[in-house]
Order: structure tokens, then sequence, then C-alpha cells
């Protein structure tokens, strides 16, 4: 497939309120290979799948598929509210030109895979998202047997079991069918593609046949600012991490999966009745919080900070978190009262880095001795 960019209007220039959708894409897909699109909301990754699809037509340049396409986008967006299920089943398998036989010799794989029950013969307008959603995905991926294959963000479609059997399908299919995955989670992405591109404003940025350095690129691009809260009693000033006493430099330092990394935390308390404890918290790029790291002191207890400045070395022992972008929270809070005195937010980003991306937050590598 081949798609490049040209400018719009008479003169050859944009209109002050147009901009590139998609431009200057160019990529050629071979049956078998899965492709990961990631970028940014915005980054014109649907708007290709789109024109890919059919649905848009590009302004200029070239989109040459050779096999039967099929695209899960928008999953159940096409069904008649008013309608049951089953009968919305036979009606878009009637639109992908099957006939009615052919799908009756489906349609018990499709109730069965969609896990709806009772409600398949219960009009559609009754049924909740989830439901809709996992009817869409089984009418698509069962009655559709095609050689090229458009996904858009279809695996957030109902709880874990679901997602598992989804993942499986798309697995099977992927063995025949040339795949364009589009999708905002790296785990998915690392998993099944075999090669990763990644849109900024329309344009390529990386086309790698390596998917951790293009989710290393996209996490590169993911940029927050921290955030203070608290008293104002306490202050945190600075941290610093450091591999092999070097200091890492610059805003947001890529790490080798598995380094050994100490954290240099700089910090004051002002006065306090009954002082004070200092817990430190790894964040993923999505804030969720993934370790915690409470400094404890020699006596097995959380250590009683006292007013003044302070500088703590805390060794954080080999660095296993998944590829990703992560930050570090502060909070410094009153021994017994619990009144947070100072919590700062997304301080001293960093990347992890591997050859390859694995399911989980955590990666431990296990040597096998046989």
């Amino acid at each position: 497939n081949e798609l490049l960019g040209r400018r719009h209007g008479g003169n050859g220039e944009l209109r002050p309120d147009e901009f590139w959708a998609v431009r200057d894409v160019s990529f050629e897909l071979k049956c078998g290979e899965f492709l990961g699109l990631i970028g940014h909301n915005g980054a014109g990754k649907t708007t290709l799948l789109r024109m890919l699809n059919g649905l848009i037509k590009p302004d200029t340049g070239r989109i040459e598929m050779n096999g039967q396409v099929g695209a899960l986008i928008a999953l159940g967006a096409g069904f008649n509210p008013i309608l049951t299920g089953r009968e919305n089943i036979y009606i878009n398998g009637a639109v992908l030109g099957l006939g009615r036989q052919e799908i009756a010799h489906k349609i018990e794989a499709i109730i069965e895979f969609a896990e709806i029950g009772a409600f398949i013969d219960a009009p559609v307008q009754t049924y909740s998202s989830g439901m809709n959603v996992r009817l869409g995905f089984a009418v698509a991926a069962i009655l559709l047997e095609p050689d090229i294959l458009f996904l858009d963000e279809v695996l957030a479609v109902g709880d874990i079991s679901f997602t598992i059997k989804c993942l499986n399908l798309i697995r099977k299919l992927a063995r025949n069918t040339a795949i364009v995955f589009v999708s905002h989670n790296m785990q998915y992405v690392s998993a099944f593609c075999s090669r990763v591109m990644v849109l900024d404003h329309g344009e390529m940025l990386l086309d790698s046949r390596n998917p951790a350095e293009s989710i290393d690129c996209y996490y590169g691009m993911i940029k927050r600012d921290s955030q203070v809260f608290g008293t104002g009693t306490a202050q945190v000033q600075e941290l610093e991490l450091q591999i092999d006493g070097e200091t890492l430099q610059g805003d947001e330092p890529s790490i080798a999966q598995g380094s050994s990394v100490t954290a240099i935390l700089y910090f004051h308390l002002n006065t306090v009745k009954e002082g004070a404890h200092v817990i430190l918290q790894i964040d993923d790029v999505a804030m969720n919080a993934l370790i915690s790291l409470p400094i404890y002191g020699p006596d097995g207890r959380m250590l009683l900070i006292r007013p003044g400045a302070h500088r703590f070395v805390i060794p954080l022992g080999k660095l296993d978190l998944n590829t990703g972008k992560y930050s570090f929270v502060v909070a410094i809070r009153e021994t017994k009262s619990w009144i947070i005195l100072a919590r700062v937010q997304g301080l001293a980003p960093f990347r992890v880095f591997a050859p390859i991306s694995h399911w989980g937050k955590i990666v431990r590598p296990v040597i096998f001795k046989s």
C-alpha cells in the first residue's frame, strides 16, 4: 500500500483553517505481517485506516490492495436498534455479501462467541454498550475471512475472559492475513505487531521492525509536568538518578531494563510537632502507582524525619520495570496526623528501554538451568 500527500487548493497551499490529517505516509504490507499504528490522539491513525478501508479518498497518491478486505472499526455502529441481535447478524452478513445459508451456518458460532445469551432475540436498543460491542466483534470477526484486516482499538470490548478470546481469534487470523492495528495499548502492540509505525500530526516519525524502538519513540513524545500539593511545610528540592555513581543527564533519560539504579533525594522539612515520614512511589505514564518505596530506619520502622535539610541516598536495586515511561512521586507527611506536608508528582521522569516489551509491569527474566 502506498499513500502520498499533496497540498490543497488551486494554488497548492492550505487554507487558513486547514491542516494535513495524513501526509507523506508510504508503506507496503505483505500477507502474514502485522503492522501497528501508534501515536497521540489526532496523529492521523484512524484517518489513515479509513482511507485504507475506502471510507475516505486520498487527495493524491494511490492505495493498492490485492485480496478481500475486512475491518473491525466502530464495532456495532451499524446495528439497527429496533431489530434483534439475530436479525442484525443476518443484515450485516448480507451487507458483507454473504448468502442466508452461509450466515445461518455461522450464526451459532457468533452467538456463542458474543456471550450475550438469550439477549440475542431482544432488540439491540436494550443492550448495554459492552454487549453491543461484543456482538459487533463476533459478527465482524467470524463472518469475515479477509486477506487484509484493519483493527481500530477493538480489544477493549469487555472483561478479561472475553478480551483473551478476542486476542486468540486475532492471532489465528494473523497467520494468513495482512493486518493493520491501531491501539494505545503498548502491551498489545508489542505482543502482536511485527512492525510498528509512529505517527505524529499526520506524518510518519518512525517505521521499525523492532516494536520496542517504536514504542520508546512514542513514550518519548508524551510530556507531563510535575504537580505540587501539600501544606508547604516541607519542600522537595530535587530527585536525581544515578547508575554506577554517574548522574543521569537530560530531561527524560533512558535506562536499560535491569540496570541497578540509585535515587538521591534532596528536601527540607520546616518545624513540625511530631516529625514526618517520607514515601517514594513510581508511577507509569497514566499515573498508575506501580511501586511504593516507604523509607524505613534500621529498627524496621518508618524513619522519623526531624526538621532541617536532608539528602537521602536510596538504592532502588535492579530496575525490573517493563519498557515504558515512568516518573516518581515524593510524599512527606506528618507522623501522627498524616497531614501531607509536601507531595510532588511527575518528578524525575525516565524511560525504560529493552529489546522487547513483555506483558505486565514488572519483568524479571528467569535463567533456566537444565
